[in-house]
């Protein structure tokens, strides 16, 4: 800090100078004791000076409103929002988040440190403050193709960079409990760095959590029982309470949670959608969720900050307390959390509701080319299976995991899988879309539903191959190469023409759209899903298909080189 803004900050603070900003009668949240302070609050520049009694330059009357440091959310990918960073702010600030951390390993996938350059340049844009992680886990496997290899040569120059927060989230945990030279190495070069490294470890247990939480990594939001909950804490790590659109595991982990291990406990949405965020909110939907639970609020409160702020080493944030950056949420109550005014380095940047700042939108022209297909036809759909059973991923209710199942199949004179009504077995592809690798691997899927024509999507995390899955291999087809032309997002195709589709110019995974229409365009796609496509009501048709191909989320899935069994880490047979 300069000498002249320490100087101001000092006479602002012992009441010398007036605040250049004061919220008076506020019900301050101190999430350092657990209480509630009732006084004013001084504002320098970006910085609280203190809280007490002050008078300011310009005074807002909280009117015994709940002050709160600004939410923050510790894992989220932007571009599973299917938005900009700018339209995603917008969105979130009047909810009363002020700071992401977020990981752009979907869209370095695709472009590589091109793709995290511009979402740094489009960040510039909105008021809310985003810690732009490297994403290292790129692909996510080497069992897949996608449009970059970050290895750790790669890292090297970006992960120097100020504007670059940390280690997104450390995917590979079998590569670093089995000591891989290379993975090591990434590690090695973030602790040189001093970056903050992020986690991802779903079901690892015992001497392989133990290495993987002494090579420093920081969180887990891959949690599944209370057991795994307890075990990270007691590791030292923390633990991301994940509730967004995909998956749900708040309800879940409140079960474990006590006044003594909240400490260790931060909040995330990792993915989450316009129609969630325009309908439920963001990390104030946390709050609500765990104030209902029977969590004390200011438990919950300091969940949502100082404990996230702690977890990725943000000393200059997470509670209202001198020298910390004013980011405030003024709330009407601690049950509803309405956020009735949100401040963000002491500027009022949303109000009732509504999100003031001007929004400068970066333009994503470098981000439109992102199709690499090689000689697709119809013909590369056909899947001959040798046997009348056959392994099927078996899609699970309320989440993103899947299970393996053997399932007698129906086969033609030529060992073809043929589509039947009676059975709800279909058809997946996943069409290899960066390296101009040909490469088109078929499988079967259980418990989407679909009984007629074909979904097709380039979003499939983590490299964003075309997956698509019907009924008939032309429809598929069709629906494939309409995907191509509309610069890819989501097409939903009947007897070969397109009933719907939703274009995603940027990479293929994200709109250049409002979060408005993104959502409106959602619903209608899902609405012509389980009207005309017949998929099952209780599937959600998009991001369940979109994680199909996710080989870090056990039990099966399927990316561009096969079928993928993540609990063995290899490929296996269709045939059973």
């Amino acid at each position: 800090m300069e000498k002249s803004k320490l100087k101001k900050l000092i006479e602002i603070a012992t009441g010398r100078q007036k605040a250049d900003l004061v919220i008076k009668n506020s019900k301050i949240v101190d999430v350092y004791n657990f209480r509630i302070i009732e006084g004013d609050i001084a504002i320098s520049d970006d910085l609280i000076a203190g809280v007490g009694e002050y008078s300011g330059e310009v005074e807002i009357d909280a009117n015994g409103k709940f002050a709160s440091p600004g939410l923050i959310d510790g894992h989220i990918h932007v571009e599973s929002s299917y938005v900009s960073p700018e339209e995603l702010g917008r969105m979130v600030v009047p909810h009363g988040t002020t700071t992401i951390v977020a990981d752009p390993h979907e869209i370095v996938n695709v472009f590589s440190i091109k793709g995290l350059d511009y979402m740094i340049e489009a960040s510039k844009g909105t008021a809310l403050d985003i810690k732009w992680m490297l994403p290292t886990c790129v692909p996510a496997t080497p069992f897949e193709h996608s449009g970059a290899v970050i290895d750790s040569n790669v890292m090297r120059e970006p992960i120097k960079r100020d504007d670059v927060f940390g280690v997104g989230e450390f995917m590979n945990f079998p590569g670093l409990i089995n000591t891989d030279d290379d993975v090591l190495e990434k590690i090695s070069i973030a602790q040189k760095e001093g970056k903050v490294i992020d986690g991802h470890c779903p079901g690892i247990k015992g001497n392989s959590l133990n290495a993987y939480a002494s090579a420093g990594i920081r969180a887990d939001h891959e949690c599944e029982t209370v057991d795994d909950m307890l075990d990270r804490i007691s590791r030292g790590m923390y633990v991301m309470l994940r509730q967004g659109s995909a998956c749900h595991d708040l309800t879940t982990m409140l079960k474990g949670l006590t006044e003594r291990n909240s400490r260790r406990c931060v909040f995330c949405a990792d993915d989450l959608q316009p129609k969630t965020i325009l309908s439920k909110g963001h990390i104030d939907n946390n709050l609500r969720m765990c104030v209902e639970a029977g969590v004390d609020p200011i438990v919950a409160i300091s969940i949502g900050t100082i404990n996230t702020a702690e977890c990725f080493k943000m000393d200059d944030r997470g509670a209202i307390a001198p020298g910390k950056k004013a980011n405030i949420v003024l709330f009407d109550n601690l049950k509803d959390f309405n956020a009735k005014e949100v401040f963000i380095d002491g500027k009022s940047v949303a109000k009732d509701g509504a999100y003031l700042p001007e929004i400068k939108y970066y333009s994503p022209k470098e981000m439109t080319k992102g199709f690499n297909v090689k000689d697709f036809s119809v013909e590369k759909l056909k899947l001959q299976i040798k046997s009348n059973k056959a392994n099927v991923i078996k899609i699970l209710p309320g989440g993103v995991v899947t299970a393996k199942e053997v399932i007698e199949i129906n086969r033609d004179e030529n060992e073809e899988f043929v589509f039947s009504k009676d059975t709800d077995i279909v058809k997946v592809a996943v069409v290899e879309r960066h390296q101009n690798t040909g490469n088109v691997a078929k499988a079967l899927l259980k418990g989407y539903g679909i009984k007629e024509g074909a979904i097709a999507l380039s979003i499939a995390h983590d490299s964003h191959n075309i997956i698509v899955v019907g009924v008939n291999d032309q429809d598929m087809s069709f629906a494939v190469e309409e995907l191509i032309k509309q610069g890819g997002g989501i097409i939903l195709v009947k007897d070969n023409k397109v009933i719907e589709s939703m274009p995603m110019i940027i990479g293929g995974i994200m709109s250049d759209k409002s979060g408005e229409w993104v959502r409106d365009k959602l619903t209608t796609i899902h609405q012509v899903a389980h009207k005309e496509l017949k998929v099952s009501e209780d599937v959600e048709p998009v991001m369940t298909l979109c994680f199909m191909s996710l080989a870090v989320i056990p039990e099966v899935k399927l990316t561009d080189m096969g079928l993928f069994d993540v609990t063995k880490f290899d490929f296996i047979d269709i045939e059973a």
